[in-house]
């Protein structure tokens, strides 16, 4: 979803209102907003630190040659929409939208200690982003149902769609940011205009994983459970919505057999509560937050 020039993009980045919620099936991780506010427009300059984050990952020949890796336990937080972040609330880690934030946001969080996680959207267009018009219409696919001005994307066209990425992860990693959780990277289980292959699909998971990596940028694996056993050595991470309310939390579990965490986001809307969930997340090792769908600062967490 991008393809403004790194350098471009660096200097200043236009932002207008971005939703994006889980609502349906499992595998379907859209995110709705009350609405998309598409006439404010935010302008994020970058100021990096002149000396460099306690921690930034060292590199070998400009390639990281490490990357954080979140433990089992974490404490999390995700903020998608609101004016403002809240820094306040007791967190290890923040998950913030990428192009709504600036480097000075990422800063004071790591400066409290905490580490922060990019969101942006992998699988699908919005016609929001800034670098909308950098994605070419022959890999649009069907209007993401539920998401207005959002359509698919062809993800098998990877050659397509890597200088777009990749600026993206470059502006995640300019940022400061230490993880990034890349959106709809289960479009093969979805109504995309395209015959995306459970293969397809992998490949380019596997592929955002290694570029990502190649950053010194972990990587969450975003709600695409079923593939969880194939891609589980991939990613540092798993992130999941409405898994306890849908019932495939279980699904999740070879990340923490393989000693790296899953966090799940429950929503206010199902009628779920704190008392239905937090007791089988205490059992399995989720950390579980319950959240509005609109993705405010608003959170309650297991006791």
């Amino acid at each position: 979803m991008k393809h403004l020039e790194v350098c471009l993009l660096i200097l200043c980045v236009p932002a207008a209102g971005f939703f994006l919620s889980g609502c349906t099936a499992p595998t379907s991780n859209s995110r709705l907003t009350e609405a998309q506010d598409r006439t404010r427009t935010v302008e994020h300059t970058i100021n990096v630190p002149s000396s460099p984050s306690p921690l930034r990952s060292p590199t070998v020949g400009g390639i990281a040659s490490t990357w954080w890796k979140p433990k089992i336990g974490i404490t999390w937080q995700w903020q998608l929409s609101g004016e403002d972040i809240d820094i306040s609330i007791a967190a290890d880690v923040y998950d913030i939208d990428l192009f709504d934030n600036g480097a000075d946001t990422v800063a004071s969080l790591q400066l409290q200690g905490r580490r922060v996680v990019c969101y942006l959207s992998a699988g699908s267009w919005e016609d929001w982003r800034p670098d909308a018009a950098a994605f070419p219409k022959e890999i649009l696919g069907k209007d993401y149902e539920g998401r207005p001005g959002a359509k698919w994307l062809d993800i098998r066209q990877i050659d397509k769609l890597a200088s777009i990425l990749g600026a993206r992860l470059d502006l995640c990693k300019a940022k400061g940011f230490d993880a990034v959780e890349p959106d709809n990277v289960d479009g093969y289980q979805n109504e995309t205009g395209f015959p995306l292959t459970g293969e397809d699909q992998s490949r380019f998971n596997r592929w955002l994983a290694q570029e990502a990596h190649r950053r010194g940028l972990a990587i969450a694996l975003k709600n695409d459970a079923d593939q969880t056993p194939d891609l589980v050595a991939d990613f540092d991470f798993a992130l999941t919505e409405d898994c306890f309310e849908q019932d495939w939390c279980d699904l999740t579990l070879p990340f923490l057999q393989n000693g790296k965490p899953v966090l799940d986001a429950e929503y206010t809307d199902t009628g779920i509560t704190l008392s239905t969930f937090c007791p089988r997340a205490g059992e399995l090792g989720i950390r579980a937050i319950l959240k509005h769908r609109t993705l405010d600062a608003w959170r309650q967490v297991c006791p």
